[in-house]
């Protein structure tokens, strides 16, 4: 019989606790068997970002509620009827139709249930917390105005939490609210026709008119966001933006790791950033009006190390830029695709923070913008990105044989704006006197070779005609 050796006891502790370690990280990781976990949806997206399916279980991400006493809410509604007694009392999957008038909330709605306001019912929080929060899927909210949230950002004041799947939210009035509409995990639902505006506070003060948080494949349709932050997408895929309008805030959309979103005809106007791709693969906007972007950051659409997007037929008019690319497109191999858009007024129509390339630019329209294209530094090779079939104002070409596009490429070069693309501060200085003495000099008799900023072989000679988008 072979004898065993003897080991120390405090060495055989340790010996089995590192056989134990190491049979949970089997069992636990998503290689192993009973670690396996189901439930996080149909397709690789989903199980990498851990929101899928609408069976999914939910993860407890809202922090608590504070409770206010009616006495520590607005006098205003001290005297109105709570709208809780009548969702309490009405059976699950039933339509709930209230009498018109104004209720006090706040609305726990922890059932499915279709509660139809018919425009004629008002809920008000009092200035306090939440207005509603729908905690149930397979739900209609229809037809009424929410108002009179609190001002806490700690507890995401809002006219509506929405934490279920599938349901309806439709012809809202969200007013008076920190927040509008705010989506958390909440998948395969349709917000349409809200009219949303945050509370009269300054910019940085107010919430996000309406955010989706974790949540996928649903449809944004013909709302109204006035006077709010954002509209932002967290970690949210597949959903539609489309129809909307957007004023008077700071992104009319913004994505952030939300990959496959489409954005399409919208009309966003006057405020800081159109549209915004923040580390993003995928996803399209096309159809879409978007005006007056200024100020300072003033930006029609944005990338941010994005890629995989197409941007098509969309009219970008009077922003400050009207496409910004910052280390876009990011993936290796991946592309950028700008076809049929309208860049038309702007300060600097397409401005390349960096120069990774792969931004295909087809039959797009440069008119009466101050600068077509510009680098955030020189541009050493500007043929990493393709132009083919635009239209540009400043060609100074012919077309003899009348097939529609120039006899020679169009090239643009920077002169006298390679001073202000160098240094950027000397843009203040942009398109006044002395700067444009300046180039006119330096096309005269340049005193260094110019860079080159593009080459487009196949110039349009003549301007396309295209119909408005909606």
């Amino acid at each position: 019989m072979k004898k065993q050796a003897n080991v120390p006891k405090p060495f055989a502790r340790a010996r089995d606790r590192i056989f134990i370690a190491l049979v949970c990280v089997v069992l636990l990781s998503p290689l192993g068997g009973v670690g396996q976990v189901e439930s996080f949806g149909n397709n690789a997206s989903d199980s990498y970002y851990g929101n899928g399916s609408d069976d999914s279980p939910r993860v407890t991400i809202d922090r608590p509620k504070p409770v206010w006493l009616l006495i520590e809410r607005d006098p205003r509604i001290h005297g109105l009827k709570p709208f809780q007694p009548l969702v309490d009392a009405a059976e699950p999957g039933s339509t709930l139709r209230p009498p018109p008038g104004v209720y006090s909330g706040p609305v726990d709605v922890n059932k499915p249930l279709t509660i139809e306001g018919g425009g004629a019912v008002t809920i008000d929080a009092g200035d306090k917390g939440t207005v509603m929060t729908l905690n149930a899927n397979d739900s209609v909210v229809r037809g009424l105005r929410l108002t009179g949230s609190g001002s806490s950002h700690d507890t995401d004041d809002a006219c509506l939490d929405v934490r279920g799947n599938r349901n309806v939210i439709e012809d809202l009035i969200a007013d008076n609210c920190l927040f509008g509409i705010d989506l958390k995990q909440s998948s395969r639902s349709v917000v349409r026709r809200n009219h949303i505006r945050s509370k009269p506070v300054d910019l940085g003060m107010r919430g996000d008119g309406l955010r989706l948080w974790y949540s996928n494949d649903n449809l944004i349709e013909a709302n109204e966001v006035l006077d709010s932050r954002d509209m932002v997408a967290w970690y949210s895929h597949r959903n539609v933006f489309r129809g909307n309008t957007g004023m008077r805030s700071r992104y009319s959309i913004h994505f952030m790791f939300a990959d496959d979103n489409i954005v399409e005809n919208n009309h966003f106007k006057d405020n800081a950033v159109g549209v915004y791709f923040m580390y993003t693969h995928g996803g399209v906007a096309r159809g879409n009006v978007i005006t007056h972007a200024t100020g300072a950051t003033g930006m029609g659409i944005g990338f941010k190390e994005s890629s995989g997007t197409v941007i098509e037929n969309n009219e970008i008019i009077y922003c400050g830029v009207g496409i910004g690319s910052d280390l876009s497109p990011f993936q290796p191999d991946s592309t950028i695709e700008l076809r049929g858009n309208r860049f038309a007024y702007n300060g600097v129509a397409i401005l390349f923070n960096s120069e990774t390339g792969g931004n295909n630019l087809r039959d797009n329209v440069f008119e009466g913008n101050l600068t077509d294209v510009s680098y955030g530094g020189r541009s050493e090779n500007p043929e990493k990105n393709f132009w083919e079939g635009n239209y540009w104002d400043t060609y100074q070409g012919f077309d003899a044989n009348g097939d529609g596009f120039g006899d020679t490429p169009h090239e643009a070069y920077a002169w006298a704006d390679q001073l202000w693309m160098e240094f950027p501060m000397a843009s203040f200085f942009r398109s006044s006197p002395v700067l444009e003495l300046l180039d006119f000099l330096e096309r005269l008799a340049p005193f260094s070779s110019p860079a080159l900023i593009l080459r487009d072989d196949k110039p349009r000679f003549d301007k396309p005609r295209r119909e408005r988008a909606p």
